[in-house]
């Protein structure tokens, strides 16, 4: 296998996975370029642990290809594909120190001892658990148990370095912590990080590139900023946390009506689709003169701001951020910035 200082790039070539009847992967195609860091997201069943599994070689592909240059490497047993795993459990042998934890690998590929101890300082070192070394993982708190998981991962020198949403069991303050350590660390390695989550944050703060799934299937794949400004699909921008969406009719150039209310937005394609979605993000929509009638139905203080609920006369629910609080049943009208709403066509899912 391609050491990590030598390899150019992964490439996933039709890859599907099924199930019996149920196609868990279709078509996955993608290439990654040494020293990035690609996140997987989309929501739960969506495809994007079936495609790490696949690339580590825990699931079967039953179409297509992955192709580590010019060597295929779907068709290698786990063990020789020599990537880096980091999952949701640990997986630590509590009978085993840090230290032992970390050369666990090593010692399985019967590296000589003086090595192994040289990759497993520098990976101790890596992660900043020098002071707990010689600890059992029970001693240890839930962040350095994470860190002692990606040291195991990054001490065999690894290509590839694949996280299953590694931050799931952290409270809110410790994944913040900790995702400024794997960027810290990924960008140390010179590898590639295939990193799945279902938290739209985590992606955003972490990735070069996030691929969004949705059945299987690649929705969109960009930078962090090209997702959360213009996803390319309704699908995508509703994931990307635009929670408003609208349907109305189109009136004229990047213009909607919604009853008596006209909205103005960046046409995502509309095209002659009859009716025309509207998406908009609760931190965009806000009081406003002018706008689209609605009650306040539920209010909170969220520190700077109030956010709160509203219904339309059709019965429409949007989330809206207020500077004041507000009755529950207060007539409001609601409205964005015309650069913040974006138009797809009324069918898009």
């Amino acid at each position: 296998m391609p050491a990590p200082a030598q390899f150019r790039q992964l490439r996933l070539e039709g890859v599907g996975r099924s199930f019996g009847a149920m196609q868990a992967l279709s078509d996955l195609t993608l290439e990654v370029k040494r020293g990035e860091f690609v996140a997987l997201l989309g929501p739960s069943g969506c495809g994007k642990s079936t495609a790490l599994n696949c690339i580590a070689g825990l699931l079967a592909t039953t179409s297509g290809s992955i192709w580590l240059d010019d060597t295929r490497i779907d068709t290698l047993a786990v063990e020789d594909r020599g990537f880096g795993m980091v999952f949701q459990n640990y997986a630590l042998f509590p009978h085993m120190t840090v230290r032992a934890n970390i050369g666990f690998g090593l010692r399985m590929r019967r590296r000589p001892r003086a090595e192994i101890a040289a990759r497993v300082d520098e990976a101790i070192r890596t992660v900043r658990l020098e002071t707990q070394a010689d600890k059992l993982p029970g001693q240890l708190s839930g962040g350095q148990q994470q860190r002692v998981a990606i040291a195991r991962a990054i001490a065999i020198d690894p290509p590839l370095v694949l996280m299953d949403e590694p931050l799931s069991n952290l409270d809110a303050k410790l994944r913040l912590e900790m995702r400024q350590e794997i960027r810290r660390i990924h960008q140390g390695l010179g590898c590639v990080t295939i990193y799945v989550t279902h938290d739209q944050d985590e992606a955003l703060s972490l990735a070069d590139r996030i691929v969004v799934l949705r059945d299987g299937q690649i929705r969109q794949v960009g930078t962090p900023a090209e997702l959360f400004a213009r996803p390319a699909r309704a699908d995508v921008a509703e994931f990307m946390g635009f929670r408003n969406r609208l349907v109305g009719r189109p009136a004229g150039a990047g213009k909607v009506s919604f009853g008596d209310a006209t909205l103005e937005g960046v046409d995502m394609g509309i095209g002659d689709a009859p009716t025309a979605l509207a998406a908009i993000r609760p931190d965009d929509l806000t009081l406003a003169e002018s706008g689209i009638p609605a009650t306040v139905e539920a209010i909170e203080y969220r520190g700077r701001d109030f956010f709160g609920s509203a219904r339309t006369s059709d019965g429409v629910e949007l989330y809206f951020r207020s500077h004041e609080a507000l009755k529950i049943g207060a007539k409001v009208k609601l409205a964005a910035e015309p650069s913040k709403i974006l138009l797809y066509p009324g069918d898009a899912t």
